[in-house]
C-alpha cells in the first residue's frame, strides 16, 4: 500500500489529474505485487465501478444545469434575489448568497456553482465597492449549498453507493442548507455594518413581476424532483430526464434565450463533464477495491476503535479526516474511496444513513473551500483576479459558520431527518 500511495501523491504533486492518478497508482500496485490477473481485468473493474441504471442521473442533472446556464438563468436569479433582499445595506452580499442558495436547485456541484453565480456577483460586488477578496470568498462558501439539495451529485452518488433512498438524501439536505445560508447572510449583515458597506440600487416597481415570471418557473425544478420522485411519478433516472426536458422547454419557449448552438454547446459540455465524472467514478472503484485486497477499511476501524470507542468521540475524529480528505480529493473520487471504510464504522455510530449521508457530504464540500488547496477557493480567486491567499483569509469566518452547521448535522438529528420523516410519512 506504500506503494500505491507515493504514486499518488507523486502524480498529484506533478499536476496529474485526479482520475489518471488513481488509475497510475492502483497499476503501480498491481505490478508490484505481481497482481496480473488483476492488471488484465483492471477495465472490467473500471466499466463495473460505473454500471450502475442510477449513475444515468448524473449526465441527465449536468445537462439541465447547462441548459439553464446557457438559458441566461444566473442573471434572472440575480435579479430576483434583489428584489427579494430589498434595499438594506450590504444588500449585495445577501444578494450572492441568496442567489446562491436558489441557483443550488439548477447546479447539483459546487465547482458549478461557484463559476456561476462568481462570474456575475463578484464583479458586481467589487464596482460597488466591496473587497474584492470578501466577494470572491463569500461566492465560495455559498457554492458549498448546492450539493445539499436536489439535485446534488454527490447525494446521488452516495445514495448509489449505499443503497441509501436519494429522495430522502434530497429533501434531508434542504433545512441544513437554508441553516448555512441564513448563518451566511446573518455574518454579511454584521460585516456590513461594521464595515459601511454601500446600499444597493432599488429593483423598479414596473419590473418586479417580470422577474418573478422570469425566475419562478427555475426555482421550481427541485420541486419537480423530489415531487415526482417521492409520489412516485418517476424514478430518480427518470427525474433527471424530466429535469433536463424541463430546462430545455422553458430556456426555448419562456426564455427564449436558448438557440440551436447554445442547446448543442450544452450537450458538448455535459458529455466532457460526464466523462470526467466518470472516469473518476471508475478509477477510484479499482482503487476500493484495493483497499479491499490490503484490509484496509477493518484496520482503519480497528485503529479508531483502539483510540475511542465513544460515538461522540469517533464521529469527531471521522469528520476530521473526511475534512482532510476534502482538501485534496474532488468529492465524487473521495466518497468512492472513502465508503469502504466508511461502511466498516457506519455501524458503530449510532447514525441513520441518510444523515451519514449529509454529514459526508458537507464535510468533503467544506474541504472544497478550505485552504490552500480547495477548488472552489481557486475558481473564484481566478474569478476576481486575487491572489488565493488574501481568499483564504476572508473566508475563514464563513467556514468556522459551515463547522457550526456541521456539527448541528452531526450532532441533532431532527435537523436533516425531520423533512424526510414529514414527506414519508
Amino acid at each position: 500500500m506504500t506503494i500505491y500511495l507515493a504514486v499518488f501523491v507523486a502524480c498529484l504533486v506533478f499536476g496529474i489529474p485526479v482520475a489518471f492518478s488513481l488509475g497510475l497508482a492502483s497499476v503501480a500496485y498491481l505490478f508490484v505485487n505481481d497482481q496480473w490477473q488483476l492488471m488484465i481485468g483492471f477495465p472490467q473493474k473500471m466499466i463495473a465501478g460505473i454500471d450502475n441504471f442510477v449513475l444515468l442521473t448524473i449526465p441527465f442533472f449536468i445537462l439541465a444545469g447547462n441548459l439553464m446556464n446557457s438559458a441566461d438563468l444566473t442573471r434572472q436569479i440575480v435579479r430576483f434575489a434583489q428584489f427579494l433582499v430589498g434595499r438594506v445595506r450590504g444588500g449585495l452580499a445577501v444578494v450572492n448568497v441568496v442567489a446562491s442558495m436558489m441557483f443550488s436547485g439548477v447546479s447539483g456541484a459546487a465547482t458549478a456553482e461557484a463559476s456561476a453565480i462568481g462570474a456575475v456577483m463578484i464583479p458586481a460586488m467589487r464596482r460597488d465597492g466591496y473587497n474584492t477578496a470578501y466577494a470572491a470568498a463569500l461566492t465560495a462558501a455559498g457554492s458549498i449549498l448546492g450539493p445539499l439539495v436536489p439535485p446534488s451529485l454527490s447525494l446521488i452518488l452516495y445514495g448509489v453507493l449505499t443503497g441509501t433512498s436519494i429522495s430522502d438524501l434530497f429533501l434531508a439536505g434542504i433545512v441544513p442548507a437554508f441553516a448555512l445560508c441564513g448563518l451566511l447572510i446573518c455574518y454579511a449583515l454584521w460585516k456590513a455594518r461594521r464595515e459601511d458597506h454601500p446600499l444597493p440600487p432599488a429593483v423598479e416597481p414596473d419590473e418586479r413581476l417580470g422577474l418573478a415570471v422570469k425566475a419562478l418557473p427555475a426555482l421550481f425544478l427541485p420541486v419537480i424532483i423530489v415531487g415526482g420522485i417521492r409520489s412516485g411519478i418517476f424514478t430518480p433516472t427518470e427525474a433527471a430526464a424530466v429535469a433536463a426536458l424541463y430546462a430545455l422547454v422553458i430556456g426555448t419557449l419562456l426564455y427564449r434565450t436558448l438557440n440551436l448552438g447554445q442547446i448543442a454547446q450544452a450537450f458538448y459540455n455535459t458529455a466532457t463533464m460526464t466523462a470526467g465524472v466518470m472516469l473518476i467514478v471508475a478509477m477510484a472503484s479499482m482503487t476500493a477495491f484495493i483497499l479491499g485486497i490490503e484490509n484496509i477499511p477493518r484496520i482503519i476501524a480497528a485503529g479508531l476503535l483502539d483510540i475511542s470507542d465513544s460515538p461522540w468521540v469517533l464521529i469527531l475524529l471521522l469528520n476530521l479526516v473526511l475534512l482532510v480528505l476534502g482538501l485534496f480529493l474532488e468529492p465524487l473520487a473521495a466518497l468512492v474511496l472513502a465508503m469502504p471504510i466508511l461502511n466498516e464504522l457506519f455501524p458503530l455510530l449510532g447514525l441513520d444513513s441518510v444523515q451519514f449521508g449529509i454529514m459526508v457530504v458537507l464535510n468533503l464540500m467544506i474541504g472544497m473551500i478550505t485552504p490552500p488547496v480547495g477548488l472552489c477557493l481557486f475558481i473564484v480567486s481566478a474569478i476576481g483576479r486575487q491572489p488565493l491567499e488574501k481568499v483564504a483569509v476572508a473566508i475563514l469566518p464563513m467556514i468556522a459558520i459551515c463547522l457550526v452547521v456541521l456539527l448541528l448535522v452531526a450532532f441533532v438529528p431532527a435537523l436533516t431527518l425531520t423533512l424526510p420523516e414529514l414527506v414519508g410519512g
